[in-house]
């Protein structure tokens, strides 16, 4: 399992990954789940994916390939628009599932992937989106500027209470920092080290790279620094009033025919054995 996070902001986007791969709980590895492509000056695509490791690296070989060969019909090169890498990386995805899908439905291993892309090109707006193994999408939006794919559940309650359209670049990635580290905590298969990156709306270049050692100072730091903090918070909630204490009645039988009969069973003798 993995968790990677992005979120499409007013200033830009944010991206962030952990870099566990299991194969069971007796083989786990480090696999870089994030992606950059930057195949001209006026453009600039980042890949995070989550799900089967060789789909995806077959996925991510083919689109460079597609680069390569400027005769290539389809690539990241010729989209116009961010849905249309989109839509391209969608079927290159399933193009490569539908190839290994018989061999995989035999040995009962899934192939699918799911990919989280965000990027800019001149002309259009930075944005986000996520392509689902089916190989469609959905778009980040400003009432949700954030996309999460693997195990999403435990750094999601993080983003819903903190993060906002207008968050800046720099407070959103210590935010994905604490919503990786939260994922962790609850999950064994999602692991540092983590990797980070910032794109500022217009630069076609990233802001911002980095990776985070589990032996390193930064995450133990941040995570001691959410607890205190979170402990400090959950002491100063406000005491609610449990209102007068008063002891409840026992419940009363409902009147009718079932307490008829209960009461007539109740009363016939009780057999001795002989």
């Amino acid at each position: 399992m993995t968790y990677c996070v992005a979120m499409n902001l007013q200033d830009g986007l944010v991206f962030a990954s952990d870099s566990r791969t299991n194969a069971g709980t007796d083989y786990v590895t480090s696999y870089s789940k994030m992606h950059l492509f930057t195949p001209a000056h006026d453009r600039l695509f980042v890949l995070l994916t989550a799900g089967n490791l060789a789909t995806t690296q077959e996925v991510i070989n083919r689109i460079n390939r597609d680069l390569d060969f400027s005769d290539s019909s389809e690539s990241l090169m010729t989209a116009r628009y961010m849905f249309e890498a989109a839509d391209y990386i969608g079927r290159v995805s399933q193009d490569v599932q539908k190839l290994h899908n018989s061999a995989l439905q035999q040995a009962g291993v899934s192939g699918e992937v799911s990919w989280i892309l965000g990027g800019q090109i001149a002309g259009q707006p930075h944005s986000l989106m996520m392509i689902y193994p089916q190989g469609n999408h959905i778009e980040a939006s400003v009432a949700t500027p954030y996309l999460q794919i693997g195990e999403t559940k435990y750094g999601k309650p993080v983003l819903d209470r903190v993060l906002e359209y207008t968050t800046s670049l720099e407070d959103a990635a210590k935010l994905s920092l604490v919503s990786l580290t939260s994922t962790a905590n609850s999950n064994i298969t999602v692991g540092p080290p983590f990797e980070l990156a910032t794109y500022q709306s217009g630069s076609f270049r990233l802001l911002n790279r980095c990776k985070f050692d589990a032996d390193g100072d930064f995450l133990p730091e941040l995570e001691k620094s959410w607890r205190e903090g979170l402990n400090q918070v959950f002491n100063n909630l406000p005491v609610f009033d449990w209102g007068p204490q008063q002891e409840m009645p026992l419940a009363q039988e409902e009147s009718g025919e079932d307490s008829v009969q209960q009461q007539t069973v109740a009363q016939m003798p009780i057999s001795k054995p002989v």
